[in-house]
């Protein structure tokens, strides 16, 4: 399978989709630090994509990262990233790449926990921008990562 062509500098988004929320981060190559961006409502997808668009016009990424469950897990959750991900190509004609999203929520949690957020409601509305910080700074610091897009039409 080929791999994009991935820039030296530029802004890189990121997205840990779900079904209710999608957490996006920001970062850029040259320092290769992920931020924790915004969460979107994913529920109507007349305004969830056009959310996206609007930050895509503010940002002007050059590349775009989605997190995927488990690279070797084909289940319906890790299709429903995979067409994400063929939507965003799709609509933005960006490169997209697929990242393993193994824990990212976890790992935001505790970091939350770990700051002093101990009450969950306070934790929820950042949660999952957190979780694509960290599948941000997981495609920064060289973990696997994947691009079945080149060759799929979006869905």
């Amino acid at each position: 399978m080929s791999s994009p062509m991935i820039p030296h500098r530029g802004t890189v988004l990121a997205f840990d989709y779900g079904l209710a929320r999608t957490g996006i981060a920001q970062g850029e190559l040259e320092t290769r630090i992920a931020m924790p961006l915004a969460v979107l409502e994913s529920t109507d997808e007349s305004f969830f994509f056009s959310a996206i668009a609007s930050l895509l016009a503010e940002w002007h990424p050059v590349l775009l990262v989605v997190g995927r469950p488990g690279e070797n897990q084909e289940h319906a959750f890790g299709l429903r990233c995979e067409r994400f991900a063929r939507r965003l190509h799709g609509r933005h004609r960006l490169p997209v790449v697929l990242v393993d999203e193994s824990l990212s929520s976890c790992l935001a949690e505790r970091q939350l926990v770990e700051i002093g957020r101990r009450d969950w409601r306070h934790r929820k509305p950042v949660r999952d921008a957190l979780a694509a910080s960290v599948i941000l700074q997981s495609f920064f610091d060289g973990a696997p990562w994947r691009d079945p897009l080149a060759s799929k039409e979006p869905a």
